[in-house]
């Protein structure tokens, strides 16, 4: 049985506020889409990738990152669908059926170590269902009408991160309940949440930024070059 690795690129971006989707800026001369598939290649335990992409870019991420990169492991490029919800589903659908085990990340992460993947990959493998996440450091307050409500314990609290590994059978299920009860999420462990299969929790690492806007993108570039 294999094990597929599904990259959600089909970001706007809009918070960059650029001309160009946040996963195609580059960081060292290279997209950050780039950085992420290579480290996903890295990891023996992937034998196969998926990217998913905005239609208008399909052309571009074939010439200009697959080929030009040389990116192994990819098995198909999937245009995504109305949302990102949709879009995983409708990659979840297509997946081989010898296909055992899904990772789920985030294009633009591309900080992810190998041994963090690797470690939340056998977590997943051996429970059905395993996330990134961390604990807050802040306290963490509700507030309405801008005024401080009351405070949230924060040792409860933590701040989910991809990549996430589920059993194919899993989320494929809690995608397949979420279209016919018509619920939507913010991302896919809300929805196994809500089959209600159990989720673990495999601590992450703040340096495992989503690069959101321009801030991020000026963060992930420091940290990437001390990391070469």
């Amino acid at each position: 049985m294999s094990i597929y690795a599904i990259i959600a690129a089909a970001g706007r971006g809009k918070r960059m506020g650029g001309a160009i989707n946040k996963q195609f800026l580059e960081i060292e001369n290279r997209p950050i889409l780039v950085h992420t598939l290579e480290k996903f290649c890295q990891c023996e335990l992937i034998d196969g990738i998926v990217i998913v992409v905005p239609e208008d870019w399909y052309l571009y991420v074939r010439a200009n990152i697959v080929d030009k990169f040389k990116i192994k492991k990819i098995k198909k490029i999937v245009i995504i669908g109305t949302t990102r919800q949709d879009s995983i589903y409708k990659v979840l659908k297509v997946v081989d059926k010898h296909v055992s085990t899904v990772v789920i990340h985030d294009a633009v992460r591309p900080l992810i170590s190998l041994e963090l993947l690797i470690k939340v990959i056998h977590k997943g493998k051996e429970t059905g269902a395993a996330v990134l996440a961390i604990p807050l450091l802040e306290s963490i307050k509700k507030v309405t009408n801008n005024q401080i409500a009351h405070t949230i314990n924060r040792d409860s609290v933590w701040l989910v991160q991809t990549p996430q590994v589920y059993n194919r059978d899993v989320i494929l299920h809690a995608y397949q309940q979420a279209f016919v009860n018509r619920t939507t999420a913010t991302d896919d462990s809300e929805l196994v949440e809500h089959s209600g299969y159990p989720i673990e929790v495999v601590e992450g690492d703040r340096m495992n930024i989503k690069i959101t806007n321009q801030q991020d993108l000026e963060l992930a570039t420091i940290l990437m070059q001390k990391s070469y």
